[in-house]
């Protein structure tokens, strides 16, 4: 049996009280374009500076081509396969986009940086402060991939990009899944998902709530009914087995989501009066719309305040931890890119 690309097991992490994710436990074997998909604050960004050894766990294990993250020695071999490409991207201002990728290449090597460059070109010779939003995530594309890795860890990797060059992006990753490269794919954007990736975990709130694969979680999705009422409707009516998701639209209209019983649902209409009703097949959003309630999502968003704080805490806390043991260069290694904006700030 082969070992998978990342194996997470029982992955928690505490920022003071501060829960950032916990109990995380799933892997994703080679070859696989794994969506990791949650709303902001949801843990997604503090899972993969996990991943990357950036973050010290607080509890549990995560490997990365059968080598644990927190084994820092072995795991500086295993930084040579792995590219990352940051959130928030950021390279010394002053240098060119030539210079800047001699500089990666020097650590892990450059061999498709022409064929990359060819698909996501940017201005080399011109100075990175010079370039928009585009160019620079064009920039941290191809300094992710150039040197050939395994294993590549997202964040959130189209943004910035326009439509054109993000389905260009989208037909290089099922390209390099096909050769075999497994992909970490962070995103919020549920089309994305649908798009490019085979599974998806989802978290909610620093939890895992669902690993599944997209072609099972729609085939099963069910549809989406839209019934418009003069009547005051009460959604205990539609509470049936088969129901996926219910609720009241602020207009005053029911949405269900079912994976079935129509003749149930039927009956249940048969107590209103009908203006309107509309079914349809499920889009994505709709699947994962039952993952998010909405009390949790604005607890989660009450917490990522303090969340930001307790980050910045804990990561000069582990930084400083590092230090003490000689190690902080071996943490910071999987992704140069944070490195340049700790040197920017």
């Amino acid at each position: 049996m082969s070992v998978p690309a990342i194996d997470i097991d029982g992955l928690t992490k505490f920022y003071g009280d501060v829960r950032g994710v916990e109990e995380l436990s799933f892997s994703v074997p080679e070859g696989e374009l794994f969506g990791f998909l949650g709303p902001n604050g949801a843990g997604k960004s503090t899972t993969i500076r996990l991943l990357l050894g950036l973050l010290k766990p607080t509890d549990g294990t995560a490997r990365i081509l059968g080598v644990p993250v927190d084994d820092r020695a072995a795991f500086l071999d295993v930084l040579a396969r792995v590219g990352h490409i940051p959130g928030d991207p950021r390279f010394y201002d002053d240098v060119s986009g030539r210079k800047t990728l001699d500089y990666f290449a020097g650590l892990s090597g450059d061999a498709r940086r022409d064929e990359l460059l060819d698909r996501f070109p940017v201005p080399l010779d011109r100075p990175v402060r010079a370039y928009s939003r585009g160019n620079r995530q064009k920039l941290a594309i191809v300094q992710a991939f150039m040197h050939d890795p395994r294993v590549v860890v997202m964040d959130e990797p189209t943004s910035g990009l326009d439509p054109l060059v993000q389905q260009e992006f989208y037909e290089f990753l099922r390209e390099e899944r096909d050769r075999g490269v497994t992909v970490f794919f962070s995103t919020h954007i549920l089309g994305e998902v649908r798009e490019v990736c085979d599974r998806v975990a989802i978290i909610r709130g620093g939890r895992l709530v669902a690993v599944e694969d997209i072609d099972d979680l729609l085939a099963r999705s069910g549809k989406v009914v839209t019934v418009q009422s003069p009547d005051a409707i009460d959604l205990a009516d539609f509470d049936f087995p088969e129901t996926i998701d219910a609720r009241i639209d602020p207009d005053g209209s029911l949405r269900l989501v079912t994976s079935g019983n129509y003749d149930a649902l039927v009956d249940a209409l048969d107590g209103y009066r009908v203006d309107d009703l509309e079914v349809r097949e499920t889009a994505i959003e709709d699947v994962f719309m039952h993952f998010y309630d909405e009390s949790e999502v604005e607890r989660e968003d009450d917490a990522d305040a303090a969340d930001v704080a307790d980050t910045a805490d804990a990561t000069d806390a582990d930084a400083d931890a590092d230090s003490r043991d000689g190690e902080s260069d071996a943490a910071a290694e999987p992704s140069p890119a944070d490195a340049e904006e700790s040197a920017d700030a």
